[in-house]
């Protein structure tokens, strides 16, 4: 009996998920509160994970518990030389410590990650050897991450380990409120620049994000690692190596639909086509307006003219008569 009872879940588990069409590679969501396993694609499978790295630096640079007030300054050594990715960060800037981790984090900026690590206390081998304690600290067991920016194709992960780090990364009150800012003011040498989140869903309508992170190179495609409320519940999404941007946000708003479930779309619907059925249903009443006034106009016009032809020859028809009398 209990077989049968679990094959039915999942058999109703599968027919949902592929019901979802997904562009991404490997793909895992699940509910954060009991663990719930929502949707599953190649999970286990470890690839590059491009920026989503950011995560990890994030963390290991917070728990050294630096002066976030001091100033970095942005050295020649933190420009990519390796996929020579642009940066809006000039090389000589000096910015706070909180400023940077908001750059590389939020705008994803290479030279802002990489001048974390280079400061941290040990500098760069300080910097890895901490990497390496947290990831086995959190079980991330097929992870593997060499360099503190993600441009690097030997960083890679599974979307089972990342779902990890995401649920640690959350317990960072700096990760999440910068991570879902939508946007920020940073002053770099003398001026205010604006910088914006990577992550177009982030302050979008109907999105309640409370983690966010993308990432690109060649070697791993679109990624997103992503916890949001949806359907009462809070959820966190991971993507991987999608083909492009617009793949992976379509994965992502297909998920979402998946988790809200066909009962509470269709509250929404009926709103929307009885609103709009009603606008297209008064056209006809003006129509049917027009096509009455112009009868009864023609009618009256034509019924006066008889009326008066017959009171002028009855008018005559008197006058004769007078004469003859």
């Amino acid at each position: 009996m209990l077989k049968k009872i679990v094959a039915v879940l999942l058999s109703t588990f599968t027919a949902a998920a592929l019901a979802v069409p997904l562009g991404s590679q490997s793909v895992l969501v699940v509910e954060d509160d009991t663990g719930k396993v929502i949707l599953e694609k190649n999970a286990d499978v470890q690839v590059p994970i491009a920026s989503l790295t950011k995560l990890m630096t994030a963390m290991v640079v917070l728990d050294s518990k630096p002066d976030m007030k001091e100033a970095i300054e942005i050295d020649r050594t933190d420009v990519d030389m390796l996929k020579h990715s642009t940066s809006r960060v000039p090389v000589g800037a000096a910015i706070s410590r909180a400023d940077v981790l908001q750059l590389a984090l939020m705008s994803s900026d290479n030279r802002a990650a990489a001048s974390l690590a280079r400061t941290y206390p040990g500098g760069m081998e300080g910097f890895r050897r901490a990497v390496n304690a947290k990831i086995r600290l959190l079980g991330m067991h097929n992870t593997v991450i060499e360099e503190p920016t993600g441009l690097s194709p030997h960083n890679r992960s599974t979307a089972t380990d990342l779902v990890k780090m995401a649920h640690a990364a959350s317990l960072y009150p700096e990760i999440t409120r910068i991570t879902t800012d939508k946007k920020d003011l940073i002053h770099i040498k003398g001026r205010d620049v604006e910088y914006h989140n990577t992550n177009r869903l982030v302050g979008a309508k109907g999105w309640d994000v409370g983690l966010s992170k993308t990432g690109y190179t060649e070697e791993a495609g679109r990624c997103l690692i992503m916890r949001f409320k949806s359907g009462g519940k809070n959820n966190t999404l991971v993507l991987l190596n999608a083909k492009a941007n617009s793949a992976r946000l379509t994965d992502a708003v297909n998920i979402r639909r998946l988790i809200v479930g066909p009962e509470a779309r269709s509250l929404e619907r009926p709103r929307l086509l009885k609103a709009s059925a009603k606008v297209k249903a008064e056209k006809p009443r003006v129509v049917k307006a027009s096509a009455k006034a112009k009868p009864v106009r023609k009618a009256r016009i034509v019924k006066t003219s008889v009326k008066a032809k017959k009171q002028a020859a009855a008018v005559k028809a008197s006058k004769r008569t007078s004469r003859e009398m």
